[in-house]
């Protein structure tokens, strides 16, 4: 078999090497002469992977895609599990001669099994609840001082209500007030001062914002 190999499959046995060795010992390349379905197998590195080697014969899928003779679309990303129960991303390429005939597969498949595992325990890692009851949700202000933390809760509020301070009602203001209160700015001390500024109101109205919007909750 190997004194006919058609010589476009024979310059591409490197290149099944070359992948298979890129992208390591998961990763099993086969090349597949389709004249000889019963023993198709002409290169094959990482055959550890499915557990074939040279001289074996195409695959369930192999030949039934002979066997349906369409070939114009490759079948790329595409997934199976081996009977020890390996998870295989594959794909599969159709090789023709200069006249479009099917002369070969180029078959990479790629054992997914503990990346997926790994995908699985990172998901977890990573998976995070939101606070639905938190004013601001998960958007938290870290700062190395009490001004820095103040300062970022104010202008994060003052940012949600989209308009320049010279801009905001007096109603904008209360609810900025409260949503700071709501999140324990003025557990701060000098906060109301600070905010009162922001705000181009005296402390005192701070205060009497504060004072409304108690007695309405």
């Amino acid at each position: 078999m190997g004194d006919d190999l058609h010589p476009v499959l024979k310059s591409i046995i490197p290149l099944v090497e070359g992948i298979a060795s890129t992208f390591g010992k998961n990763c099993e390349v086969v090349l597949h002469d389709v004249r000889y379905p019963q023993s198709s197998i002409i290169a094959i590195f990482n055959g550890h992977v499915t557990g074939r080697a040279v001289g074996g014969p195409m695959s369930e899928y192999g030949l039934a895609d002979l066997r349906r003779g369409q070939f114009e679309k490759h079948r790329v990303n595409y997934s199976k599990r081996t009977k020890e129960g390996k998870l295989l991303k594959s794909t599969s390429l159709f090789i023709k001669d200069e006249n479009e005939k099917l002369i070969g597969y180029l078959c990479i498949n790629y054992d997914i099994s503990e990346l997926t595992i790994a995908k699985n325990i990172i998901n977890d890692l990573i998976s995070i609840t939101e606070i639905a009851d938190f004013p601001g949700g998960n958007v938290e202000s870290f700062g190395s001082t009490v001004n820095e933390i103040l300062g970022s809760i104010v202008d994060k509020t003052m940012e949600s209500i989209g308009k320049p301070v010279a801009f905001i009602s007096k109603d904008e203001k209360v609810k900025i007030v409260q949503l700071l209160d709501e999140k324990g700015v003025f557990l701060i001390k000098g906060a109301v001062d600070y905010v009162a500024k922001v705000l181009c109101v005296s402390r005192y109205t701070v205060y009497n914002y504060l004072d409304e919007i108690r007695v309405n909750g």
